[in-house]
């Protein structure tokens, strides 16, 4: 098929795109450096700079599983249009920047798989939507955290059992050098998932116009785009969403935040090897609260651990709504 789309458009929707990318590890760099900021291993400005490094390099660890699922398995790649890519990218960006300006710590994945939707259904109703992509997508956002929510409160209990003689001190100077390792892979876990969505944005609009030939594959060159993108927007930090995270839902010694960051990132490993775009947010958010519960169920704050679901339940359909009436308002100039 020979390119339909003209170059200059199809460079702006590239950057809408890597925009989004951006804006994901802005509102997303919490995920990997809330605990190792609030336990005070390291000052945020260090933590940043080693989460986005992890988070560029994720590529060299990771298969392209989770960008295949977001480019075909989500809507129908023969319904994708430039409209539609650009309705889907708005819907993520609008609900990402109303979450972060209100310090919630939203999904961005589930927001772009919600502009998807949003999008396809706008231009051609529930035909668009390929069920068994979104059926995971959807299970995953309630089975992630619950997963991230076990390893960690079984992590506690074992790193307990296996420290019982030691004096606190030692305990706290051993994780304070262990937490190093646990927010590299959790940062490995989110570049390795996270940054795999604009991936997956970028080669369809490519497939759908013609740009990549007969077979869907994603070029290296938006591979290594997209782990640099999220990585800047990490470097950049999301403030508001690390104090909510990090003290917020329950306070975190350098051995429990060891335990929350394995746990996630356990998660996060096994998610992007399955293909299955599941949201950091969630992943981490469940990890805290497993450590907290595992010292005492009081110790979790769960008025605003049920504020921060609800966010995670009204992310896809608010970024699908936001998407199908950018999809409308476009199609009046198309």
């Amino acid at each position: 098929m020979e390119p339909t789309l003209a170059f200059p458009l199809l460079l702006a929707l590239i950057g809408v795109a890597l925009f989004f990318d951006f804006l994901n590890g802005l509102h997303d760099a919490a995920n990997s450096i809330a605990t190792i900021v609030s336990t005070r291993v390291l000052k945020p400005q260090y933590a940043v700079a080693w989460a986005a490094f992890f988070n560029f390099i994720a590529f060299m660890f990771f298969g392209l599983h989770v960008a295949e699922t977001i480019g075909k398995g989500i809507v129908d790649p023969a319904i994708i249009s430039p409209q539609v890519v650009f309705a889907a990218l708005m819907g993520a960006i609008v609900w990402n920047i109303v979450t972060w300006i209100f310090g919630i710590p939203s999904s961005s994945s589930h927001a772009l798989v919600g502009g998807l939707v949003g999008a396809g259904l706008a231009k051609t109703g529930s035909a668009a939507i390929v069920a068994s992509g979104l059926t995971k997508t959807v299970f995953a956002i309630f089975l992630s955290p619950a997963i991230g929510f076990l390893l960690a409160l079984v992590l506690v209990l074992i790193v307990s059992w296996v420290f019982v003689r030691q004096t606190p001190f030692a305990v706290d100077s051993t994780f304070r050098v262990l937490q190093f390792v646990s927010a590299s892979l959790y940062s490995l876990g989110h570049g390795g998932n996270d940054a795999q969505k604009t991936m997956g944005i970028i080669a369809v609009l490519l497939f759908s116009q013609g740009y990549l030939g007969p077979t869907f594959h994603v070029p290296f060159w938006v591979v290594i785009t997209c782990q640099a993108a999220i990585a800047l927007g990490t470097l950049f930090g999301g403030w508001r969403i690390v104090h909510t995270m990090g003290s917020k839902i329950t306070r975190l010694n350098p051995m429990q935040g060891f335990c929350a960051e394995t746990g996630g990132a356990i998660t996060l490993f096994a998610a992007t090897a399955l293909g299955i775009p599941v949201s950091t947010t969630h992943t981490i958010t469940g990890a805290i609260v497993g450590v907290g519960a595992a010292r005492r169920v009081s110790a979790v704050r769960w008025g605003l651990a049920g504020n921060i679901v609800i966010a995670w339940i009204i992310t896809l359909p608010s970024a699908a709504a936001i998407s199908a009436f950018t999809y409308y308002i476009s199609s009046l100039f198309a």
